[in-house]
């Protein structure tokens, strides 16, 4: 990367001039390496850019295997004159000892962020640390520089003599005597008080590392990205605008932060392997509905205190998913959550509200054939009121009483189909809250599918466990992955598109199944979120009345934050139907799921709703992607935001 600037245009630009004069020298010539380059003068493109360059250390993190890299020779900082020849013999350094690393830095001031990746619980590899330090210090000082160009010194505090002189490092002696005597400030670090007998820090000390070893293999392997935090705090965000951890944005407690409780998982798992308790890798037969044999955890000593703590931290999660892909390194809280929770409430038991909501999506179809006589008593006052001081649950939604008219699935019938005639056919796959909640949404679907000539058919409801697995129902969980997954995979080789409504229930088939089913188990099915499938098809064939006025997409976080983001493909949806709309960058709406309807978290649900949500919900007219989002803005606005597919088929 390269900036240029100046007072002027034409200054700027015979700049660029000359610098792209000599790399096209160089490609014409296959000089130095350089395939090609590109400019960008728009400001939004360079933001992208210099975003990117902020998550170069996070991303790095996220390396395969179980080698990181580690800043231990990091910040370097020589003339700028002298750079090309340091890197030159800096690389020479690593790659004697056969090492993968990640450079870069800032070639105006000279400085380097050097990575080599090491698997500091392997020995063989923690005793590079000390030779490489010392063969890169002394090459940094044999061009002038520093061994520490940004920070870093406390951390490599016994090269500090040899750099700052014995007599500026006496007078620095000096000063650490007259303010901090005992050494009770940083110990070991940059210095130590006249007459200490310390040891200044070294590089091959006390290491973090010694605990992660500590750390069962089976339990790194089922949770690598969650125990692979790096500590680079990318999660520490308090932006209302993005989705990264809204419970940290809410109490800004680190412990509440994806890095907090990845290093409360880690230390947990570390503490009960250390008593004998033996923990299973989450993809396993222990988690077999019907296995005989249960793990009970260890409640001695320090883990007296550390169970409740970690349930503490899980329990302000909202299971958004936001970090596991926001966070360069992937760390996945929820994943982690649901397998805590499984085992701390096999020791201390679970409440009612736990049952009801894991078992909710098998109650719904029952529910739903008594909706005229539940709405009413559900939607009372009184029932809100005892639900509130009873389960801790709170303006639960009303059941849907709308009835679906569509050809019903027949595998037997459509098997007989030719493939050309089966291209004429759309599968829905139902997910309980779409489905018994917000069955309008279902039918606004089907009439837009027929409209674009094919035929809808219902898949028959089978559930989908997100519930389950939020609660940390495992065992149950697996059994609802496995008997759904057989069906969607029979249903799969139809070859005909399987379509889902609710993004965040679609990702469960792609993401937590994959965690608990073994790839035979959960078969190769596609299940395809609604916008993924309404991008392939030709819009130009719908009918739409024109649109006035300002609309915008409000998209859920776990959509949003999920590889699969919906708003770019409904912008381009929108677009092809001439529809102008806006997607305002949008946090969480504090609902997530059952998180917004339990009486304990009101205070947070509200304030995040607030943040993010209130301003765009009151300012114009909104559309929005998510069941619960939908939902919280009806709970305080009293009116319920359109699914794009309700407000599309609305103009058909």
């Amino acid at each position: 990367m390269v900036e240029f600037n100046g007072t002027a245009q034409n200054d700027i630009e015979d700049k660029v001039g000359a610098l792209t004069s000599k790399l096209d020298a160089l490609i014409a010539n296959k000089q130095s390496g350089v395939l090609s380059y590109s400019i960008t003068t728009n400001k939004a493109d360079i933001l992208k850019i210099y975003a990117m360059r902020k998550k170069a250390v996070g991303l790095l993190g996220n390396s395969k295997g179980h080698q990181k890299p580690v800043a231990f020779v990091e910040d370097t900082a020589v003339p700028p004159e002298h750079l090309a020849d340091f890197i030159t013999e800096f690389r020479a350094v690593l790659d004697d000892y056969q090492l993968s690393y990640g450079m870069f830095g800032h070639v105006d001031a000279g400085v380097l962020h050097v990575r080599p990746a090491l698997d500091l619980c392997d020995q063989s590899q923690q005793a590079m640390l000390k030779p490489i330090s010392d063969k890169v210090a002394q090459l940094t000082k044999k061009y002038g520089g520093l061994f520490w160009g940004e920070h870093g010194k406390g951390y490599r505090s016994e090269y500090g003599p040899q750099f700052f002189g014995p007599e500026l490092f006496l007078e620095l002696r000096k000063i650490k005597t007259a303010f901090d005597k005992r050494n009770k400030l940083n110990p070991g670090k940059i210095c130590t008080p006249l007459n200490s007998e310390v040891e200044l820090a070294k590089v091959d000390g006390p290491l973090r590392a010694r605990y992660d070893a500590l750390v069962p293999i089976n339990i790194k392997t089922s949770f690598q990205d969650t125990l692979n935090c790096n500590g680079n705090g990318l999660c520490f965000n308090y932006s209302q605008a993005t989705q990264m951890c809204p419970s940290y944005k809410i109490t800004k407690d680190r412990r509440d932060s994806p890095k907090g409780r990845a290093m409360l998982f880690k230390e947990w798992t570390r503490l009960q392997s250390e008593r004998g308790v033996e923990l299973p890798e989450q993809l396993s037969e222990y988690f077999d509905k019907h296995n005989p044999h249960k793990v009970m955890i260890s409640d001695e000593g320090k883990l007296k205190q550390l169970n409740h703590e970690v349930k503490k931290a899980m329990d302000a999660c909202l299971a958004c998913k936001a970090c596991s892909s926001a966070c360069p390194v992937k760390v996945d809280i929820p994943n982690v959550r649901a397998y805590f929770l499984d085992f701390y409430h096999q020791k201390y038991g679970r409440s009612l509200k736990d049952h009801l909501v894991a078992n909710i999506e098998r109650l719904l179809p029952m529910m739903s054939r008594f909706a005229k006589i539940l709405n009413p008593i559900m939607g009372s006052r009184l029932m809100n009121a005892l639900a509130k001081n009873t389960i801790g649950y709170q303006d639960l939604p009303q059941l849907s009483q709308h009835k679906l008219k569509t050809k019903a699935y027949d595998f037997d019938e459509l098997s007989k189909l030719t493939l050309r005639q089966r291209e004429q056919y759309v599968l829905i796959v139902q997910d309980p809250f779409t489905r018994y909640y917000e069955a309008e949404l279902l039918a606004s679907t089907i009439n837009l599918i027929e409209k674009l000539g094919k035929q809808a058919i219902l898949l028959p409801y089978h559930e989908n466990g997100k519930t389950k697995h939020v609660k940390g129902f495992l065992s149950a969980f697996k059994a609802t992955a496995a008997k759904t997954s057989a069906f969607l995979q029979q249903a799969s080789t139809l070859q005909i598109p399987m379509v889902g409504m609710d993004s965040a229930l679609v990702f469960v088939y792609e993401d937590e199944y994959r965690k608990v089913l073994t790839e035979s188990q959960r078969g190769d099915y596609r299940v395809q979120a609604i916008h993924e499938w309404l991008i392939q098809q030709d819009l130009s064939t719908l009918h739409i009345t024109e649109y006035q006025g300002t609309l915008a997409l409000l998209a859920h976080c776990t959509e949003e934050t999920n590889p699969r983001a919906s708003t770019a493909t409904w912008l381009s949806i929108f677009k092809n139907l001439g529809v102008e709309i806006q997607a305002p960058n949008v946090g969480c709406c504090g609902m997530a799921g059952t998180y917004g309807h339990e009486s304990k978290n009101q205070e947070a649900a509200r304030q995040l709703y607030n943040m993010s949500w209130e301003k765009h919900v009151k300012s114009q007219q909104v559309i929005a992607t998510g069941f619960s989002c939908r939902s919280q803005v009806k709970r305080y606005e009293g009116r319920k935001p359109k699914h794009p597919v309700e407000f599309i088929a609305d103009l058909l």
